[in-house]
């Protein structure tokens, strides 16, 4: 199994303190996500500046499109996502759509299945038309009612699909090494590490409970 990957979520509308969040936990991320409500408020710009800044990780874009999949994606690409995603529920000619940007610019297209009722027929056919990453995603709301990923992230790993597998929903530190045993490439957290006195000390933390688990 290679290597588990940790994408933080940068969910902050302030452009300078998700900036200085990114600088704190870089040593112990592998991907940086710039959250749906962040990228709506700050535009390309920040996508921008974190390439700048961050040349060596992975930026991931939460575009969470739903329509106009290659349109939508492209500039986004082009100003330096290797990630961008595109919402399960949007039909597979936007998803197509999405993966076509992708696949131009050497980049990756992640689907989401939130809110997707029939999450195993939609991740098959994703990755039919090229898929890169699934993300199995319990959103905020689902999360406030109780719901949790696990479920769904075993369902999907068990399919054996030729794509990564990214986990998303409220992971802390106690569930992180849970995660990766039940199949997830990738690791989203966000307020287990943003929330945190120290957002340093507890990427570190999250870092090394996840290479245990994946070693």
């Amino acid at each position: 199994m290679a290597r588990p990957l940790i994408q933080l979520a940068l969910d902050s509308l302030d452009f300078n303190q998700t900036v200085g969040l990114a600088e704190q936990a870089a040593p112990y991320i592998d991907i940086f996500e710039i959250g749906t409500p962040c990228i709506k408020y700050n535009g390309i710009g920040l996508l921008k500046e974190l390439r700048k800044k961050f040349q060596e990780k992975l930026i991931l874009v939460d575009l969470k499109t739903m329509d106009a999949g290659e349109y939508e994606a492209t500039p986004f690409y082009a100003a330096g996502a290797d990630i961008c995603t595109v919402l399960g529920v949007s039909g597979l000619a936007t998803i197509a759509g999405v993966i076509k940007a992708a696949n131009k610019h050497g980049a990756e297209a992640q689907i989401d299945l939130i809110n997707v009722a029939d999450k195993v027929e939609c991740a098959r056919e994703s990755a039919k038309l090229g898929a890169h990453i699934v993300g199995v995603h319990t959103g905020l709301d689902a999360q406030a009612a109780g719901q949790t990923p696990f479920a769904d992230l075993q369902a999907i790993a068990r399919l054996g699909l030729n794509v990564r597998v990214s986990v998303a929903g409220g992971i802390k530190q106690s569930t992180a090494q849970q995660v990766v045993q039940a199949g997830a490439n990738i690791i989203v957290v966000g307020a287990a590490i943003y929330g945190a006195p120290s957002p340093a000390q507890a990427a570190r933390e999250i870092r090394e409970l996840v290479d245990a688990a994946g070693a």
